[in-house]
């Protein structure tokens, strides 16, 4: 199978937008928020949100003789993207217990970060994530070593569990239902956003694309209308009016939050009639295709950025 390479390095400026998006946040929420972690946590919820995409690839294509991405490929790459996804979510465990004790992030001692995660719920769920993370990318390295033809469903419900570890702990939680519409929440967008991710590193080929962008862009639109309903949800337990929306920092990152979905459902649209379609009937190459998903990706990069520092804003 013929390997298109040229733009996948341009995939990185995403970590430039989606730490724009974590600026912009910072802009609106002064000084209610957003914590400085919100920069590794976008980074960590990028990367956790790839892996899931790659893992929801290798699970739909299960039961095909003849898989439009290479099985060996989606758990090479997987385990390199989980691999740095763990990574990160242990920075922002230990940055996460050294806020938590008012001391410098960068002088915690490691009985610091042993008793944030045993006493506080916070750090519990961090190293859960950890833990989660880890173990994604130890079975899919092991799957891809070896050639085994490990089922990917494990590794979707690992991915997932990391994704929403710390969002159904949050201020949702105590509301009825409120932890499952953050975890719907959360792995729409990980959707939406790991699997284009997903195709863009390991889709190879015009025919890859032609198969697989059409059953994206369905998935994609499912996303979208779940991802607007818990969101005006959240957003409406959370803030409790519509003045709150322009007087509070939460209520002006929301708001950039919503037109940065506007944008993306617009751009989304406008990408069905002019990529989806001529790509689908095989009348665009693969190198097209992969330019306009490494400039969705990073233009998705944006909200994720927001929804960080959403998290961590007061």
């Amino acid at each position: 199978m013929r390997t298109v390479n040229i733009g996948r390095p341009w995939l990185l400026f995403a970590v430039l937008t989606a730490l724009a998006g974590v600026a912009i946040g910072w802009l609106l929420a002064t000084p209610d928020g957003p914590s400085p972690t919100s920069v590794v946590r976008v980074l960590a919820v990028g990367l956790g949100a790839t892996a899931f995409g790659l893992a929801a690839w290798q699970w739909l294509q299960r039961d095909e003789r003849r898989p439009a991405l290479d099985p060996g490929l989606l758990w090479q790459t997987t385990a390199a993207v989980a691999g740095a996804w763990t990574a990160a979510e242990t920075v922002l465990l230990v940055l996460e217990a050294a806020e938590a004790e008012g001391r410098s992030r960068f002088a915690v001692a490691p009985e610091t970060v042993i008793d944030f995660v045993r006493i506080v719920n916070t750090g519990r769920l961090g190293a859960a994530t950890v833990v989660c993370a880890a173990l994604v990318a130890l079975i899919s390295a092991i799957a891809y070593r070896r050639s085994l033809p490990w089922p990917a469903a494990p590794v979707l419900a690992l991915a997932g569990l990391a994704l929403i570890a710390r969002p159904i702990s949050g201020h949702m939680s105590q509301q009825t239902l409120g932890s499952l519409l953050d975890a719907g929440h959360v792995l729409a967008a990980a959707t939406w956003f790991g699997m284009l991710a997903a195709l863009a590193l390991t889709a190879g080929s015009r025919g890859a694309w032609s198969t697989l962008l059409p059953r994206y862009s369905t998935v994609a639109w499912r996303c979208v209308w779940v991802l607007a309903a818990t969101g005006v949800v959240n957003a409406a337990v959370r803030l409790g009016g519509v003045a709150p929306l322009v007087t509070t920092g939460y209520g002006r990152v929301v708001l950039a939050k919503v037109a940065a979905l506007a944008a993306l459902v617009a751009a989304g649209w406008w990408l069905r009639r002019t990529w989806v379609v001529p790509a689908a009937a095989h009348r665009m190459g693969a190198d097209a295709s992969l330019r306009r998903a490494v400039g969705e990706s990073a233009a998705m990069a944006i909200a994720f950025g927001l929804a960080a520092a959403l998290a961590t804003t007061a």
